[in-house]
């Protein structure tokens, strides 16, 4: 049997019910049309289009849970707490909106807008004025800069006379964007990426969406993938719980855990591919919960606040999630990297004394309960979302290309949407589509409708984080 893209649109939400393996449920498959490498976002996107074709598909996934850098703590706070990622994009193309809807989740617009803190006071209208200005600003060097022949760095390129907003501006457009500081970021890269002012949250928290959306994908957990032998032929991947044989692959993991070593290849994978992973090495971004009852802040709903900072040793705020007493603030870049290194209490620390010096001790003293992540630690991510270091802006492409019968997907290999969940979500589908074609599942047919990449990112203008 062969399915069009068409035919993939509707028979997505048609699958026959399969069971979400574990150490003690049924047997791993030995054989498979796909094996797929990761139960994130883009290893279930990637199983449902090979599902949608009516071909065996097996998901190896190596934590206990699935969803990647999409987790839902439900249990620290009295609502969900997203220790991943938060936010969605394009509302009007992006599928995982329709599919939330269609499982029976709450999707949302976020905040719109951000406020500034100069010290203990708010900014007044014309100073946030300045910093909107100051970010337009250095949007448009970056993408003037995008367009020369030499790719540099964000750093190398901004205005010199950004005055007391420099911090809080190369915050927003590097740290707290790609979890990297701007003199480690690509300025092509950089202006490459699509706006991601339209966000969209889901009220039951981004890690329950893809865990219902794996629902019926035959996913085996605490299964790493050790080996993976591979040929133009066929592929086999070596698990503790046994090998599967496979016509195809599908690999999703962090640039990281792909440079680490930790998924051995037999034979070695092209070291074009390697390095290329070594140029989108992860950045770093992790979030701090804090519990505050009684709104000692004086913020509103869903209040975004940002500081007039001379540094990138700074945070942003998230306050009163969904009208909670959750509070939520983000580190990133150099600073963050170093401060999760230090361990959850010493992140703890930082963000009550962030909290006194922009709200008062009072205000810090009101913290009843705080949590952290920490995914540089994570030993199957690593990291955050992947960054292209200046120089490296050909390497999302080379990413894309198939190893044999091996197709690589995840954020890191979307060329506009990286970093995002959308850009992990189309990538998975994208590799499902071209082994699907290898395996003669699949013929080309025009697609109906625009995917989200093709629209385009208008410059100059400020961006959320990805995953804030």
């Amino acid at each position: 049997m062969t399915i069009t893209r068409r035919g993939f649109l509707s028979a997505s939400v048609a699958f026959a019910a399969a069971p979400i393996l574990g150490a003690t449920a049924a047997p791993l498959p030995r054989e498979a049309d796909i094996v797929v490498i990761g139960a994130g976002v883009a290893g279930i996107a990637a199983a449902r289009r090979v599902m949608a074709a009516n071909r065996k598909v097996v998901v190896v996934e190596a934590a206990p849970r699935i969803g990647g850098r999409c987790v839902t703590d439900a249990t620290s706070f009295a609502v969900p707490f997203d220790r991943g990622a938060r936010w969605m994009h394009n509302p009007d193309t992006n599928p995982m909106i329709r599919l939330a809807r269609g499982a029976g989740l709450d999707v949302l617009p976020a905040p719109v807008g951000q406020k500034m803190r100069i010290g203990r006071r708010n900014a007044r209208a014309g100073e946030t004025e300045e910093f909107l200005a100051a970010l337009v600003r250095a949007n448009r060097a970056i993408d003037e800069a995008a367009r020369g022949k030499l790719d540099t760095s964000c750093a190398s390129v901004l205005p010199k006379d950004l005055g007391d907003w420099a911090g809080a501006t190369e915050f927003v457009l590097g740290a707290g964007f790609a979890g990297k500081d701007l003199r480690e970021l690509s300025a092509i890269d950089k202006a490459r990426a699509q706006d991601r002012n339209a966000a969209i949250a889901c009220r039951q928290g981004l890690g329950m969406l893809i865990a219902k959306l794996a629902e019926q994908a035959p996913v085996a957990l605490s299964t790493p993938a050790s080996r993976i032998v591979w040929s133009n032929r066929d592929v086999g991947v070596e698990t503790p719980a046994g090998k599967i044989a496979a016509r195809a692959a599908i690999i999703t993991v962090s640039t990281n855990v792909l440079m680490s070593g930790a998924v051995k290849f037999a034979p070695d994978i092209p070291k074009r591919t390697l390095d290329a992973a070594a140029k989108l090495s992860l950045g770093s971004y992790d979030r701090i919960g804090l519990e505050l009852s009684g709104n000692p802040l004086g913020l509103s709903r869903d209040d975004v606040v940002i500081e007039q900072s001379n540094s990138t040793r700074t945070a942003l705020l998230f306050a009163n999630i969904g009208g909670s007493s959750l509070c939520t603030i983000d580190v990133g870049g150099s600073f963050g990297r170093d401060l999760s290194a230090q361990g959850e209490q010493a992140m703890a620390a930082f963000a009550k004394e962030w909290i006194a010096k922009l709200f008062g001790s009072e205000a810090a003293a009101a913290v009843k309960k705080t949590a952290a992540t920490r995914w540089n630690a994570a030993p199957f991510v690593m990291g955050a979302m992947s960054a292209t270091s200046p120089g490296g802006q050909l390497s999302r492409k080379i990413l894309t290309e198939p190893i044999g019968c091996i197709y690589l997907a995840g954020e890191a290999t979307h060329d506009t949407l990286w970093g995002t969940v959308d850009g992990a979500w189309e990538s998975g589908e994208r590799a499902a589509e071209a082994a699907l074609r290898r395996i003669g599942a699949l013929r080309d047919e025009p697609a109906e409708v625009p995917t989200q990449s093709m629209k385009r990112r208008r410059p100059g203008r400020p961006q959320k984080s990805p995953i804030n």
